[in-house]
């Protein structure tokens, strides 16, 4: 892999999506990628979902996963459940960073949501960031890395979209987001994997979900980056996290889809 050197002190929220940490080797080839951005004198923000630990760990314990408009339905007694798998992944994924460490909402309240709609139960959408612990943890040299769990104005857990996460962090801290996910970025000829848009502005964007040109999966994707351009974030990225060797590139904005403000 070729070297490329991040730049020094902008700083990065990247969202590792759950699907693509199912593959144990890769993720810990994209946690060591992440490392050696770090320490190569990026300052990152790790946001990290988990729907397949998740899932998995509810099925242990018997309780069935059920979804509402394609979003996971948290019961109040399945959160111990949710809470405990994401935090595990947390604290794994921080051990594989190296000088980093698994945060969750719980933490100083650095996530703060509301009930987003009581048919889902318990899950939350964002209404704050505490981004002073966010700076001093990365002025201390250590990667905070959050997972999709944030608190309600009484303290208790709420589960939350860690895209939602991701670009809430990004709008507070007015810094960029790259998502990595499972697909190479937004193609222009869906039927041409090669055909990846390196730069997409929001307004066209929108008029090719609008058109068709962006559909299926990719939507929810290109919606979380338009909502992360919204909240603040000067830029957000759509990349494949199954490729390592992509991250010092997404950081420098040379690989995936680059979805910028229109105008």
């Amino acid at each position: 892999m070729p070297h490329v050197t991040p730049p020094a002190r902008i700083p990065w929220i990247v969202k590792y999506g759950g699907n693509a940490m199912t593959d144990e080797a890769t993720r810990r080839a994209t946690a060591a990628a992440l490392g050696r951005a770090r320490r190569e004198g990026a300052r990152l923000v790790v946001v990290h979902g988990g729907g397949p630990a998740i899932a998995q760990a509810l099925a242990a314990t018997g309780i069935d996963s059920r979804f509402v408009r394609g979003r996971r339905v948290t019961e109040l007694a399945a959160m111990p459940v949710v809470e405990a798998a994401l935090t595990l992944l947390g604290k794994r994924l921080a051990q594989e960073i190296g000088d980093a460490i698994g945060l969750t909402g719980r933490d100083a309240g650095l996530l703060r949501a509301e009930v987003a709609d009581p048919a889902l139960g318990r899950v939350g959408r964002m209404t704050g960031v505490r981004t002073d612990v966010l700076i001093d943890l990365m002025a201390a040299g250590l990667t905070p890395v959050l997972a999709c769990l944030a608190v309600d104005a009484e303290g208790e857990p709420l589960n939350v979209n860690a895209d939602e996460v991701a670009g809430a962090v990004a709008g507070a801290m007015a810094a960029p987001v790259a998502y990595l996910t499972d697909v190479p970025g937004v193609l222009d000829d869906p039927r041409d994997p090669t055909s990846v848009l390196p730069t997409l502005d929001a307004e066209d964007a929108r008029a090719r979900i609008a058109d068709g040109r962006i559909g299926g999966g990719m939507i929810p994707k290109v919606e979380s980056a338009l909502d992360a351009l919204a909240r603040g974030a000067p830029s957000a990225s759509i990349l494949d996290g199954r490729r390592p060797d992509l991250v010092h590139d997404a950081l420098e904005g040379r690989s995936g889809t680059r979805l910028v403000p229109s105008g």
